[in-house]
């Protein structure tokens, strides 16, 4: 974790108006101007990245899409380019998020292309991984995460390399949304077992720095205990993001 700078990031989802957007973005950054040793990082609905952009101004705050196209430009009705995002003022775009997955069935293959064109044009990927709670109960979760993984990442792993800015983020699917959060030893065993995979397949150096972020009802009352884990190096959260009285403390777990 001493080489690993805390991550904290909010994933909005479908969810608030443009002036609610700026309004939250401006109270996040007002609570963290004298704030040093954690990233922020906020993921407004396409609609309002463009005045969230405005509104971060230079105040430090990373922004990031929901999803994008792999392609660069086409007849995709409906979607968003890479450069289209570059252009908005986005440093990062999540990809294969469990409800991206889950419910407009995207694969790993899909998940691994954006992430390989992401990274040509200079966006960090932020790619998500997690099993149901099926999988868990079946005794899968690391069949199921290492499928995940090798898929989503194969282009990285047939270069051999992997940026050290690429962020990676465990979502037990069971977690999200549900109220039900993955106790702080869960979280650390399934993000252990991430570090070894990327050690194996990119190397050890590659996986003291990449970061790995859990997600999953994550709260004020409990950051602190995830972040006590050795692999735990932030967190993507969800409903907790979209408001300052909840999502300024978490920014804050340890300061």
């Amino acid at each position: 974790m001493d080489q690993r700078k805390p991550f904290i990031a909010g994933n909005w989802k479908m969810n608030l108006s443009l002036d609610e957007s700026v309004s939250l973005v401006r109270a996040i950054a007002d609570s963290i101007h004298d704030l040093e040793g954690v990233d922020v990082l906020v993921g407004p609905p396409f609609t309002s990245l463009h005045p969230v952009k405005q509104a971060i101004a230079d105040a430090g705050i990373y922004l990031a899409a929901q999803n994008m196209h792999w392609e660069s430009s086409g007849a995709y009705t409906g979607e968003i380019s890479p450069s289209m995002l570059i252009e908005t003022g986005c440093t990062h775009v999540i990809l294969g998020h469990s409800e991206r997955r889950h419910i407009f069935g995207e694969t790993d293959e899909w998940v691994d292309r954006k992430a390989k064109s992401a990274a040509k044009v200079g966006l960090t990927p932020i790619v998500c991984v997690g099993e149901t709670i099926e999988e868990r109960e079946k005794e899968r979760t690391e069949e199921v995460i290492e499928s995940q993984l090798r898929g989503s990442l194969k282009n990285f792993r047939e270069k051999g390399a992997l940026p050290s800015s690429f962020l990676l983020a465990y979502e037990p699917v069971w977690a999200i949304g549900t109220g039900q959060t993955a106790t702080p030893e869960q979280a650390q065993e399934v993000h252990h077992f991430i570090r070894q995979w990327l050690t194996q397949g990119f190397g050890t150096k590659t996986a003291e720095v990449v970061r790995i972020l859990y997600g999953g009802s994550v709260k004020p009352d409990n950051i602190k205990d995830l972040m006590s884990m050795a692999d735990v190096d932030g967190v993507l959260v969800g409903g907790a993001s979209l408001k300052a009285d909840s999502f300024i403390p978490i920014i804050r777990f340890g300061f």
